[in-house]
Parts: structure tokens; sequence; C-alpha cells
């Protein structure tokens, strides 16, 4: 627990929401130090390291350590990041999401390819032998941006198996476990672009309102289904909702443009038909970004990660966790659009990522580590 600690308070130390290059420094010279593993650094500025590399399929632990602006609390008079502890939670931006289920999957990674190498025995007790298989560590920049680090990682070639996407997944079917995430949805981000033509407001019937236009596809949107998708026998329900109406640009002129923003949360093969919106005259649709939902497509690895996570979680006498599925999107949505079998397991739990009191539980840091260890060796 003091090593884990320690590495996570020495990461999350390090300002990464403008330029990820500390972090990434840091994390690939602790890789370098501490394995004998293949460790690389692309030009995007991700760190990854691999045990065995092109043997056999892979598994990987996967993480970002980008974070989002800090509150000003969380920033220290030279521009660091404060980080405090109450001996039970650590807290400081990133702490969550996601810099301490990155330092867990760290020493994972390390331990187990130590493990891997001597032959030395598991914790319970079987005698381990020299893997066939690849072994991955890495750490992404640009996830809070829309995945930028994975994208060009996959863009440069980047093909992974399987991976476990360390993002929240704590205490989601209920308190005291970290559950398997078999499946999350995704974000499209849209913008209906509606023109019209202006005139005088005392003479609205020489012009073509804009805000009008507006209001009837925004009657468009209201009427369609959210889609639904089944993935391991949990369903996963999207939602589709207008967000800002911006048009108009004096009282007495009758409006030429207006725009909607539209939030869409995706599901797994399933996307509203947004197009109709294009049925009402003067309205064009246009998409600002479109992160991908994920589903898991091998039943067997899913139940592989929660038999691990169980066991963990029974050693420890913790709560039993669930699959289950996450609302957000991560980036094991871009891995598993290019055929990597994802799930997502990590510390954070919902309410702690992005907030002015970020916090990670030490004890469920410690969960993650035990489980992202036993997985990799076990592999």
């Amino acid at each position: 627990m003091d090593e884990l600690t320690s590495l996570t308070t020495d990461l999350v130390e390090i300002p990464s929401h403008e330029d990820e290059r500390a972090a990434g420094d840091f994390i690939e010279t602790w890789l370098r130090d501490e394995t004998d593993a293949e460790v690389t650094r692309d030009d995007a500025e991700n760190v990854l390291a691999r045990m065995n590399p092109g043997v056999g399929e892979s598994l990987a632990l996967v993480g970002h350590h980008d974070v989002v602006p800090p509150a000003a609390r969380q920033l220290t008079d030279d521009g660091d990041y404060v980080v405090e502890s109450d001996g039970e939670r650590l807290f400081g931006r990133g702490a969550a999401d996601m810099k301490g289920a990155v330092a867990a999957s760290m020493l994972a990674f390390r331990d187990a390819v130590e493990q891997r190498s001597t032959g030395t025995q598991t914790m319970s007790g079987d005698a381990a032998t020299q893997s066939d298989r690849e072994v991955v560590f890495a750490s992404f920049v640009g996830e809070e941006l829309g995945g930028n680090g994975v994208r060009a990682a996959l863009d440069d070639g980047l093909s992974l198996d399987y991976a476990v996407v360390a993002e929240g997944s704590t205490n989601y079917s209920g308190p005291d476990r970290t559950d398997v995430v078999v499946a999350h949805r995704g974000r499209r981000a849209s913008t209906l672009v509606v023109s019209g033509t202006a005139c005088h407001a005392s003479v609205p019937e020489e012009g073509e309102n804009a805000v009008y236009r507006a209001c009837d596809a925004v009657d468009v949107i209201r009427e369609m289904t959210f889609p639904e998708s089944e993935v391991l026998g949990h369903t996963v329900s999207g939602s589709i909702a207008v967000t800002e109406i911006d048009g108009g640009s004096a009282w007495n002129v009758i409006p030429d443009e207006c725009t909607v923003t539209i939030d869409e949360r995706t599901v797994p093969g399933g996307y509203a038909d947004l197009s109709q919106t294009e049925t009402i005259e003067g309205v064009e649709w246009v998409v600002e970004q479109d992160l991908p939902p994920m589903a898991c497509d091998d039943a067997d690895f899913a139940e592989r990660v929660l038999t691990a996570a169980r066991t963990v979680h029974e050693t420890r006498g913790d709560a039993t966790p669930r699959q289950v599925t996450k609302p957000h999107a991560t980036d094991a949505g871009w891995l598993a659009q290019e055929g990597t079998t994802c799930v997502v397991y990590g510390p954070s739990e919902p309410g702690e990522a992005h907030t002015k009191n970020e916090s990670v539980s030490l004890d469920v840091l410690e969960r993650c580590y035990e489980t992202y260890r036993d997985l990799l060796e076990g592999w």
C-alpha cells in the first residue's frame, strides 16, 4: 500500500491538463527503471510498455495521464497540483480520473513482468511459467479531449487483442465493490445550423424565421425514440437532449440564423437518425464529435475478469462485484471500434471525476492493483 500511495502521489502532483509531457516522462522513466519490458514513447506522447511483444494474444492495462483543468484549490503557488490525504483517500486533480488507476496499473505490470520472467509462484500457490502471450501497459494522452492519444496510436498501427481499461467502475452496482463494465455509451455532439431570411419584425411574413425553423427541428428530435442495445444480457439505453439554442440579433429583426446544440448518448450499434431534422427547410445537421460506445464482444473474457475481481474481493472481505454498464464514453470505445475486446475496471466512483474535491480511495486502489496483477500473471 505504501508504494502504491507514494507512486500515485508522485504522479498526481505533476500538472498535465495543458501539457502531458512531464507526466509521460515520469511514467516512461519509472517503467524503464523498474521493468525489463520494451518501453516506447510515440510521437503523440503516449507511453507503452510490452512484455513478449508480438507473441501470442495480448492483454493490456490501459489508462490516460491527461486531466481536466484543476480548480484553484487544487493548484500550488508554483503551479503544481495539491495532493492531500486523510489516510483513507487521496485528494487531487486526476486522483480518480485517472492517475490513481495508472499508478496501480504500472505496479501491476511491473510485478507481473517480474513474476512471468522468473517463474515465481502466483498468489494461489501455483507454479508460474514463462508465458507465450504478450502483456502490455499503455497510458494515453488527450483522452479528455476526445481520445486524441489512443486515436493517434491506432492510426500508427497499435493493435491489442484484449484490454482492461482502468476507468471508473467502482460502486456502480452497490457499495464496497469494483464492478466489471461490459458496455458503455458513446457521445455524439451535433449542431443544427438553421438559415432563414431576415426582415423587419413589423412585417414578419416577408422573411423566413430561422428560430421557427429551429423549433420545428427540435420538435422532430423530441419525437425520436432513444436507441437501445443488448450486450451480454445487459440493456444499454441511449438518450438525446437539446442543450443550447442560439439565434437572433435584435428585438425588431426576424432572425436569419439559428443554431441548436444536441447531446446524444449513443449505444453499441445504435444511433438516432438525426438526419430527419434536415427534412425541415433551411436545416443542416453537422456532427461535431463522435465518441464511440463500447461493447465487450467476448463473454468468456468478461467472465474471466469478473472471476479475478471476485476472487480479490472475497480475499479482502469486500462485497461481490457484478457485470454492469457505464453511461460515460472512454478510450475503450476507440479500441473496441478497431477490434480490441475490452472491459472497464477501475477505482473511480460516480461523482468523483472532474470535481474540485476529486479523490480516490486508497483501499480501492489496492483492490484494483491486486486484480490487475492477477489478470496479467494468469494471462
